[in-house]
């Protein structure tokens, strides 16, 4: 006789399986040193700058299909700008938009995003603001990075970082248990993996809209402020890729806050850098963990857990909780 089955968990996602954010797309990012913050993309990260205006730069990662990956922005203050998702389809995107304006979150639609379509704006709940569209231009290599391999978007860099895509957004915020619900119950989005608070709600959470293991992070500001960014991540090859990283961060006079390590939450490879304009950036190789099973059930960690710090026992460095963008002038006390 066969044993009997484990309960399916319960679904932390729409029901019928349907996904329809394809993925994370293009972001903005403000930064005060808007050249300086170029080259470190470029020269460091190994970016390709493909387009610019009076107040802004675009930038593309090598292989990424669409023709622009980060848009740097002249601003006062470091910080994140939009974050686009495209939709899975044209259709897809009229139930998100729905759901959207039904949530009370809608603030319109753009029609002047560089190479995008129609882009319906929205914020989460923090304030954050986001973009749904489909209709996006591909990257088009021309003789200076085209690649051998025709289902590749570009020619391999060989310099710096050689990052390859974005690969998740990590937010502040002030209220996680009311943005967990929005990701859920409006874009359709699954909790992967939480850390949770003694009395149980959530302190930080990793949600996943594809089968990467996330896309979407929100961690709780422990100054209760609105609206700020913890970090961008964007994807190497491989492991090894990360270590070059940080010996060419290291000769280049760029900031290393920590790494390079292994998290426990979601066992990803990660160096922590920072930017010219101040902005946190995560070089990461999470590609082994895929999240493959419909019903996944969400991990939690408890705070004594996470008092043990990363996987390999490395502590996790004041600044990591205190370091923010835009930094706050009257940011003071202890996190815990």
């Amino acid at each position: 006789m066969n044993p009997p089955l484990n309960p399916a968990p319960q679904l932390t996602h729409d029901p019928d399986g349907r996904r329809d954010i394809a993925h994370v797309g293009p972001i903005e990012l403000f930064t005060p040193v808007l050249e300086a913050s170029a080259d470190f993309f470029v020269r460091v990260m190994g970016l390709r700058e493909v387009h610019r205006d009076d107040d802004s730069v675009y930038l593309h990662t090598w292989d990424d299909y669409q023709s622009w990956t980060v848009r740097l922005i002249r601003r006062d203050r470091a910080g994140i700008g939009r974050t686009y998702l495209r939709a899975a389809s044209p259709a897809a995107l009229a139930r998100l938009t729905a759901a959207v304006g039904a949530a009370g979150a809608s603030r319109g639609v753009a029609t002047d995003v560089h190479n995008l379509g129609e882009v319906h704006l929205f914020a989460d709940p923090d304030g954050h603001e986001l973009g749904l569209y489909w209709d996006v231009e591909w990257y088009r290599a021309d003789d200076t990075d085209r690649p051998a391999l025709k289902n590749q978007a570009a020619a391999y860099p060989g310099r710096g970082a050689n990052l390859r895509r974005l690969d998740h957004v990590n937010y502040l915020t002030a209220d996680v248990p009311a943005t967990s619900a929005f990701l859920r119950d409006v874009l359709g989005a699954r909790c992967t993996e939480q850390i949770v608070k003694d009395d149980g709600s959530p302190q930080a959470i990793w949600y996943s809209v594809g089968n990467k293991s996330y896309d979407l992070v929100y961690t709780e500001d422990w100054t209760g402020t609105r609206g700020r960014l913890h970090h961008v991540a964007f994807a190497t090859d491989t492991r090894e890729e990360i270590l070059r990283a940080a010996d060419v961060c290291l000769d280049a006079g760029v900031h290393i806050e920590t790494g390079p390590h292994k998290h426990a939450i979601q066992q990803t490879f990660f160096l922590y850098v920072w930017e010219p304009g101040g902005n946190r950036i995560e070089l990461c190789n999470a590609g082994a963990r895929l999240i493959l099973a419909p019903d996944w059930k969400t991990i939690s960690w408890t705070r004594q857990e996470r008092a043990k710090g990363q996987a390999w026992g490395l502590k996790t460095i004041e600044s990591f909780h205190t370091h923010g963008t835009p930094v706050l002038d009257d940011a003071a006390g202890d996190p815990e």
